[in-house]
């Protein structure tokens, strides 16, 4: 018999190698090699890591956000990391995600049943006896099936439900970082808008008194009212336009309320015409785009899990066995029922293999084989987005740096000519439409600087998004952080 055993231990340890063999071996997708970024070479970008906090960082790592030093934006960022309902939404998805996983390890221990009963029964009397009988059975079992992880079937499914749960723990800080991107690019539209309405009101009251101006120069026999009606015309259009700035700003504040998770109706945030200029921001070097995007690693746990399901559905090929058994005490008497002789118990193997199935299992393991292929597909793919949206936003600093520069010298220029214009209207020499070409060109000069300011703040918010925002692939949660029992005070 220690024969036996010892030739049915082999055989079963033949067949746990035999399982951890079964599906690909998992490597990392190789994607394109970058040596460089093209785009680096605005003033306001640096190479480098964003740095762990310290009281004189000007960047704190995961806080991105302070490296602009604006109070009232550090305050939103906060509202939004505790009460952005995506984020909520998100962080219930990895909770989900673990609990898979706890579901999947139930599989590797025994279920265990109870089915306790009491009936009263009739044997039939056709079987010869002239009367039936009847009788009441009293029953206490207690089942357990079991089902080794011969061909690791259920190791495989723990594994890829901890990859998709670690997919999932990406997700979340994807989405915390695009919320916090959108909310600080909302909140510097907001201030731009602020910009333009202080240049508006400063715009309208020189208007204004031009127009007084120029009616005194009416009354006195000087001017025409034609001049009187052109500027009185160009003070209620631009009157309109401050007016309309409203508009805008209104909706970028609402739009800050929902990202903060807090009610339009409630929320509001002070004008401030404060200009802030972008930080320095370190992009580090192409290689290390990979371990600082969120979106790249959730896609690559991905494709981690679409391999480990190929071996899930290789497993098919293989015998199920299962080991079943019941013990329990079964009567007729009460009185007897829960007594030694009344015991009952039975145990054994079982075996169930698919004999023929017209290619199931074949066309199965094709598809999770296309799906690998499909999940790599986009794992590259989010690879070039990525460096597509830093090369994009570097090449948006280095520019409108240039922009701004070039567009203030625009403003000087017209600021002189609009005070020549003044001089040679009030000499007499100039009609009043003079001026007024004047100061038109001197506002639409105005307004298109505080556009430009407006896009490169975007443009550095959007830069931090696309390097990461300081997040890195170290926390990402490891198999066994994410597959323990949820706590309360767990971040995932």
């Amino acid at each position: 018999m220690a024969r036996d055993y010892r030739r049915l231990a082999i055989v079963a340890a033949a067949m746990l190698l035999a399982g951890c063999g079964i599906g690909p071996k998992y490597m990392q997708p190789s994607t394109p090699a970058v040596p460089a970024y093209k785009e680096l070479g605005a003033s306001n970008v640096v190479a480098g890591e964003w740095k762990p906090a310290q009281p004189a960082d000007r960047v704190a790592r995961g806080k991105w956000w302070e490296s602009f030093q604006d109070p009232q934006l550090n305050q939103l960022e906060e509202k939004l990391n505790i009460s952005n309902q995506n984020i909520a939404a998100a962080a219930a998805n990895v909770q989900a995600a673990r609990a898979l996983i706890r579901q999947a390890r139930s599989q590797y221990f025994p279920n265990v049943t109870a089915n306790p009963g009491m009936a009263n029964s009739r044997l039939s009397n056709a079987f010869g006896q002239s009367v039936g009988i009847n009788y009441n059975l009293y029953s206490l079992p207690l089942e357990a099936s079991w089902e080794p992880d011969l061909w690791g079937r259920v190791r495989k499914t723990v594994q890829s439900n901890t990859f998709a749960a670690q997919s999932a723990a990406a997700d979340l800080e994807n989405v915390r970082l695009s919320a916090q991107s959108d909310l600080a690019g909302d909140y510097y539209d907001l201030r731009a808008q602020d910009a333009l309405k202080q240049l508006l009101d400063s715009t309208v009251a020189a208007y204004t008194e031009t127009l007084e101006l120029t009616r005194n120069l009416y009354r006195a026999g000087l001017d025409s009212d034609e001049a009187v009606a052109q500027a009185e015309s160009q003070l209620k259009a631009t009157q309109a336009q401050d007016t309309n700035v409203g508009v805008l700003r209104a909706q970028y504040e609402h739009a800050i309320a929902v990202l903060a998770g807090q009610p339009a109706s409630s929320f509001a945030i002070p004008a401030s015409a404060n200009r802030s200029n972008p930080p320095a921001i370190p992009v580090g070097v192409p290689s290390q785009l990979l371990e600082r995007r969120p979106d790249i690693a959730a896609a690559e746990r991905l494709v981690a899990q679409a391999n480990a399901q190929i071996g899930i559905a290789r497993t098919a090929y293989f015998p199920n066995i299962t080991l079943s058994g019941s013990a329990g005490l079964e009567s007729v008497s009460i009185a007897k029922w829960l007594t030694w002789p009344s015991r009952v118990w039975s145990v054994g193997p079982s075996l169930a293999e698919t004999i023929f199935d017209a290619g199931l299992r074949r066309a199965t393991v094709q598809q999770y084989e296309a799906n690998y292929g499909q999940t790599v597909a986009n794992y590259r793919q989010t690879v070039l987005t990525a460096f597509q949206q830093v090369e994009d936003n570097l090449s948006a600093l280095r520019i409108l740096e240039q922009v701004i520069y070039q567009q203030n010298e625009a403003i000087d220029s017209a600021g002189r000519n609009l005070v020549e214009a003044e001089v040679r209207y009030k000499s007499g020499l100039d009609p009043y439409i003079n001026v007024i070409s004047a100061q038109t060109a001197l506002l639409n000069n105005q307004q298109a600087a505080v556009s430009f300011r407006e896009q490169q703040m975007v443009a550095a918010v959007q830069l931090i998004k696309a390097v990461g925002g300081g997040w890195d692939i170290s926390e990402i949660p490891t198999a066994k952080e994410i597959g323990a029992r949820a706590s309360t005070s767990s971040t995932y």
